[in-house]
């Protein structure tokens, strides 16, 4: 339906009104939050405690297109060649991999034995045409003989065969390849203040420009042309997919209407609404949403209904009722309009506009053959309602089934799954939902967190107002979790010192950070000397032994502009929340002071493990003191000097940081001393007595497929929920350069950070302990292999025939390319790893070394028909292979 009423059919316009969308309103303020025992949702502890199971998040098909990569296969672009750089020559996109590209280079038709992956962010690629406009060569490879010679035998010269080559292509967008919006995924390149042209909901033909004023995920904050912050209540939230919206332009190229929505022209006069529309226009000219935003964007069928026709529909009007209602009005071949069968004398007609794939819409009779009540219509004289009688008695004619969608298919949803789901009475709110109910393509949810009687509604399984369970923490948004008993106690609050132990205190009022969203500014105290401007985040600089790499590199590259304090305040919360062990972090800020700083004491908070953290910092208050204030910053958490500083790192570090291990970096910018990893019985950092056998609970990633916003290529962040916490201990507590996760910076690699997996770090303590002549104890012995099978250069040494060796670092190093690896070979690598019982699988499957690379987690868990646990596994063990591939052979 055309109206998010439709597409969230339990999105009443009365009750919406109760709850305006405002400012505070963002926050999500619920009575969750007035609970006395703070303490932190976490998915896999409430599903683990409850028993839950999440649903599978392939059945999300909106949130599965909005992860894909914005190049397509088949698209045309033009490579530099390595061994003549001022040459270029054409190759074809394969397939992507996040900002990776598998490229083949025209000439080699079908042939995949040349294919070569590069990194959109560091290769130096060009959309076709780029060569004439800038007078470069393009000319094949001077070192691919092959090439050469396989072009001349059936061409000329270089020039004819691009002709036929190139005819009917399509090039990579340019905009993709250089500037702001080099690599990025379709759904990153909606930014804020983005126009697009959004349809009325109640005219098919009616537009009106809209401003995007957040993304979410894809999920859009949309606000009309025209409008200020002081009609916040206004806004609309849609899903980018969402077929109401539109490139700007649509309405005019389409000879459609451009008006803003009946209800809104009272708000303003006719010059301003004209004054709103040229400044949108104006806005859109100057910062043009790419078409590629809409390549996913699906047409909509032709209907076959006509007026007069009775249907059933689940009720935008009435919580959980499926009502009956008639056509009363065909628009044109797309749309068509329904009305609400209301029999009573003082009867007020409603209405709205559907298509062919509006969710809500049923045949007759569905109801009765699901088990489901359906309303009588208000008037109704019988006491129980058949619809035989019904049309009889009206004259009229029931829909063919055959003009409704596929009213059966519940595409994977079942009973008692757990998802995350909008709040259709106040749709800035997501809420933490469970399924009660399905009945063919219908759900009902019940939503956790929301006072009754509103917690229930109903939706189609292709609403794009549910997400899979991780969803929000992937996007920064905040999630409404269930509501708890409130507990009576006096509010418990952890201090930094030491981490472990709880202290009562008074609670103290702190003003949420929205992680995601710079800090806002004044634009007339732009000048002053207590506002500064941005502060870059550098991610390939060092993180140091306290920042997660992975962490940091999904944090956006800057903060600011604004006011001193907020903006460094905004970027210090980012980096507790990036830590391994935030309450370390905020320990360590703590003790910053300058006796020269002009500061502003601010009260800063931590989470961890459930445990909230509170601590003042003192921050600097005057712009000119920034820059050392961050070195200090960045000295205290013994990371490179320019991580986060007001000077951008495009290139190369100037302190050569990525060449330092974790030992000689902590020792020349850190408090120049080794971390050692302390023995049985000393106390730890943390003020903890070391516990070397003591195992701890291993956390799994819920929702794995989250939004890089960094240029590293970071399939498994260091800092992922794949991580144990012994590897944050170790990252911590030890200074070996054992543990070093910072790859080397080579402009001739693709950089790749990697997960260390709980089985290489036991092994590297059963290695250190055995070269001082210590035994490994025979509980810590984790792996499935023996550690017989290491000899004395620490490496594992394979069965016969297998390519890989893994080092003391648990990393694979490949002696063949994976590329070329057989089924047999693919087979015998996975039955070395603890997925052996899976191998029976590959050999069945028939998937060799170049499938094994494109295997994503999506992919593994639907076509191999595998529980979330086994697929993470097993996929761990596929992305060591790209890794290694990644270092190895990638260039």
């Amino acid at each position: 339906m055309q109206s998010r009423a439709q597409e969230q059919p339990l999105a009443l316009t009365a009750v919406k009104s109760h709850y305006p969308t405002n400012g505070k309103e963002e926050a999500v303020n619920t009575d969750a939050e007035s609970m006395d025992e703070e303490a932190e949702f976490n998915w896999e502890e409430y599903m683990e405690e409850t028993g839950a199971n999440g649903a599978p998040h392939t059945t999300f098909k909106h949130v599965e297109i909005s992860l894909q990569s914005s190049f397509q296969p088949g698209m045309k672009l033009e490579v530099a060649n390595k061994s003549s750089p001022d040459t270029y020559w054409v190759a074809t996109i394969i397939t992507t991999c996040g900002q990776l590209l598998l490229l083949r280079f025209s000439g080699y038709g079908e042939d995949r034995k040349a294919d070569f992956w590069c990194d959109v962010m560091t290769a130096e690629l060009h959309p076709v045409g780029w060569c004439t406009q800038n007078n470069k060569t393009l000319m094949p490879p001077e070192d691919n003989v092959y090439l050469r010679k396989a072009i001349k035998e059936k061409y000329s010269d270089w020039t004819e065969f691009l002709v036929q080559d190139l005819t009917g292509s399509r090039t990579a967008p340019a905009n993709l390849l250089e500037g702001p919006l080099r690599g990025k995924n379709t759904v990153d390149l909606i930014v804020d203040g983005s126009v697009l042209e959004l349809q009325d909901v109640s005219d098919p033909f009616l537009y009106w420009p809209v401003r995007v004023i957040q993304n979410v995920g894809g999920r859009l904050r949309l606000r009309y042309a025209g409008l200020s912050d002081d009609h916040q209540a206004q806004d609309t939230w849609l899903f980018y997919l969402d077929v109401r919206l539109r490139p700007l332009g649509w309405a005019l190229e389409n000879q459609l209407t451009l008006e803003p929505p009946t209800a809104l022209r009272p708000l303003k006069s006719a010059p301003d609404w004209h004054q709103a529309l040229e400044d949108a226009r104006l806005d859109g000219q100057n910062s043009p949403l790419p078409l590629e935003v809409f390549k996913d964007h699906v047409d909509l069928p032709k209907h076959s209904f006509k007026t007069g026709m009775k249907l059933e529909m689940v009720s935008p009007w009435e919580q959980l009722q499926i009502c009956p209602v008639s056509v009363t009005k065909v628009y044109n071949e797309i749309y068509f309009q329904v009305m609400l069968d209301d029999l009573s004398a003082d009867a007020k007609p409603r209405f709205v506009v559907c298509h062919a794939n509006s969710p809500g819409i049923l045949p007759v009779q569905w109801c009765l053959k699901n088990g489901v009540g359906l309303e009588r219509p208000p008037g109704y004289e019988g006491q129980d309602f058949d619809w035989a009688d019904y049309l009889k008695h009206s004259g009229t004619e029931a829909a063919p089934d055959a003009c409704f969608p596929d009213t059966w298919q519940n595409r994977g949803f079942a009973k008692d799954m757990w998802l995350e789901a909008v709040n259709p009475h106040r749709p800035a709110e997501v809420c933490v939902a469970q399924i009660t109910q399905v009945r063919g393509r219908l759900l009902w949810l019940r939503l956790e967190g929301v006072a009754k009687p509103l917690s229930e509604c109903i939706v189609d399984v292709e609403s794009m107002d549910i997400f899979p369970v991780g969803w929000c923490e992937a996007n920064a948004y905040p999630l409404t979790p269930p509501l708890r008993p409130v507990c009576q106690k006096q509010k418990k609050i952890a201090v930094v010192q030491p981490e472990k132990q709880l202290a009562p205190s008074q609670p103290v009022e702190t003003t949420p950070v929205n992680h995601c969203q710079p800090v806002a500014m004044d634009p007339g105290s732009a000048n002053g000397r207590y506002c500064c401007s941005k502060i870059f985040v550098n991610h390939r600089c060092f993180s140091g032994p306290y920042l997660n790499k992975g962490r940091i590199a999904e944090l956006p590259q800057a903060v600011g502009p604004g006011k001193c304090t907020l903006v460094l305040k905004e970027l210090l919360s980012m980096l507790i929340n990036a830590a391994y062990k935030p309450g370390r972090v905020l320990k360590e800020l703590q003790e910053l002071q300058d006796q020269s700083w002009d500061c502003q004491e601010e009260t800063l908070k931590a989470k961890y493990k459930g445990k909230t953290y509170r601590s003042t910092i003192r921050i600097v208050r005057l712009a000119d003191q920034i820059p050392d204030f961050c070195r200090k910053v960045c000295v205290k958490l013994q990371c490179c000097p320019n991580l986060f500083s007001p000077v951008l790192v495009t290139d190369k570090c100037p302190e050569n940081c990525s060449v330092q291990t974790k030992t000689k970096y902590t020792y020349y910018y850190g408090k120049k001393r080794k971390l050692s990893k302390p023995t049985g019985g000393e106390e730890t950092a943390e003020g903890e007595l070391a516990k070397p056998t003591r195992r701890r609970k291993k956390r799994k990633a819920i929702f794995v497929q989250k939004k890089r916003r960094s240029s590293a290529v970071d399939y498994t962040p260091a800092g992922s929920p794949q991580d144990s916490d012994e590897d944050e201990e170790m990252a911590l507590q030890s200074g070996s350069e054992g543990t070093s996760s910072e790859p080397r910076d080579d402009a001739s690699s693709v950089e790749v950070t990697s997960s260390r997996p709980r089985r290489a770090a036991t092994l590297r303590r059963a290695l250190s302990a055995g070269h001082t002549g210590q035994e490994a104890p025979e509980g810590r012995r984790r792996s499935t292999r023996s550690l017989s099978a290491y000899n004395q250069n620490n490496k594992y040494q394979p069965a016969k025939g297998q390519d890989m060796q893994a080092e003391e670092e648990g990393q694979l190093v490949l002696d063949r390319n994976p590329l070329e690896w057989s089924v047999d070979e693919v087979v015998q690598f996975i039955n070395s790893t603890d997925c052996a019982s899976l191998a029976n699988i590959f050999q069945e499957q028939d998937i060799d070394g170049q499938a094994l690379l494109l295997l994503t987690l999506p992919t593994v868990q639907e076509c191999m028909d595998l529980k979330l646990g086994p697929a993470i596994k097993l996929c761990h063990q596929i992305e060591r292979v790209k890794v290694a591939f990644y270092r190895q052979y990638a260039n």
